[in-house]
């Protein structure tokens, strides 16, 4: 079973790295949330309405880390 304490610094690390490649700011948050969403539903264990939300809570939770990480650097 994956784990939200995993997830979300992988799914920080693959936008983070997406950005840098050239994915617009914009698209950062909606990018995590589908990452996390992918994840949960085929690696999550459970029921697949259950994994889902994990993975909306895990792409919402990563966009928050890498925004507030942002913020607090500035």
């Amino acid at each position: 079973m994956i784990d939200l304490t995993i997830a979300v610094p992988v799914i920080v690390a693959i936008v983070s790295a997406a950005k840098t490649a050239g994915l617009p700011s914009k698209f950062a948050a909606l990018v995590s949330i589908l990452l996390g969403v992918v994840a949960f539903y085929f690696i999550g264990s459970g029921e697949t309405t259950a994994n889902i939300f994990e993975g909306v809570v895990a792409g919402l939770a990563a966009s928050g880390l890498y925004s507030g990480a942002k913020a607090t650097l500035k």
